[in-house]
């Protein structure tokens, strides 16, 4: 009898613990996180509240895989950074090497010599993915590619995206560039939270380079479909599918939903849709 008596108060004193752990949690506006009863188009998935960092919804958001050109999330913040830091300027001329000029995939046609200023590397970056630009800005801020590369790996360990590891600045397919779910939101929310001018350049829809000779339209389409799209940066490469870091804010709400490897430019913008509609709602 003593004993279920000791057992029944144990039981009591759960529940109560548990109520009170319920009380704490509403006071301070927390929402404890439910099981989302939907599955999105991508092999790998994740939804962020930007401010907090709370995961809202994830899908394989461990798993190792290419990332393409969200890549340039990490290139863009170490830029973004050294301007912050005085070291580079956005009226700074930026010279085009051989290398970047050889990079494939989206660019700008850059020829071997060319400048053009950091601001309007910045745009090519943002609005076109320019792969060339880049490269560009990559070598101007770390001195070669392949010591960029190893300032991005540095702070992405300082970000503790444990399961990243980039060899170039632009997110083409090479062996051994890769993250994860996880870790793009990471440094997604780096990006967001500490240089919000990056969404000048992202929430661009069309501009021009070179005097009007060079036409830039943004890749992401969401800022044409979808209300409250602040950015951040899509990416499609043959191993990495088609992918995409979606930024979003509406009624003070901030969210980041990554999709990485999905089959098309539909479905990937369909997944972001649907995980940003279930943040929000």
């Amino acid at each position: 009898m003593k004993k279920r008596a000791v057992t029944l108060l144990l039981c009591l004193v759960l529940v109560v613990l548990s109520l009170l752990r319920g009380f704490a949690a509403s006071a301070a506006g927390i929402i404890p996180a439910t099981k989302a009863d939907f599955d999105v188009p991508c092999a790998a998935a994740i939804l962020i509240d930007e401010d907090s960092g709370t995961v809202l919804y994830e899908k394989n958001a461990d798993a190792r895989r290419p990332i393409a050109s969200i890549t340039k999330v990490m290139t863009l913040l170490l830029a973004f950074e050294a301007l912050e830091a005085g070291k580079i300027h956005l009226d700074d001329f930026v010279p085009v090497s051989e290398h970047a000029y050889h990079m494939g995939g989206s660019q700008i046609w850059l020829e071997p010599g060319e400048q053009m200023t950091l601001d309007d590397m910045l745009k090519a970056i943002c609005i076109s993915s320019a792969n060339d630009a880049a490269v560009a800005v990559a070598e101007y801020v770390g001195g070669s590619e392949t010591a960029f590369a190893e300032m991005m790996n540095v702070r992405a360990y300082e970000l503790g995206m444990t399961n990243t590891h980039f060899v170039n600045a632009c997110g083409l397919d090479e062996a051994g560039h890769l993250s994860t779910a996880r870790d793009v939101a990471l440094m997604s929310r780096e990006m967001l939270l500490h240089h919000t001018e990056v969404r000048d350049y992202c929430s661009i829809w069309m501009d021009t380079l070179r005097g009007g000779a060079t036409q830039l339209v943004n890749t992401n389409k969401l800022l044409k479909s979808y209300r409250g799209i602040t950015g951040l940066k899509t990416g499609t490469t043959g191993k990495a599918g088609v992918c995409i870091s979606a930024s979003a804010e509406r009624d003070g709400l901030r969210l980041i939903a990554v999709v990485l490897g999905s089959a098309s430019g539909k479905e990937r913008f369909q997944a972001a849709s649907t995980l940003l509609d279930y943040g929000f709602a």
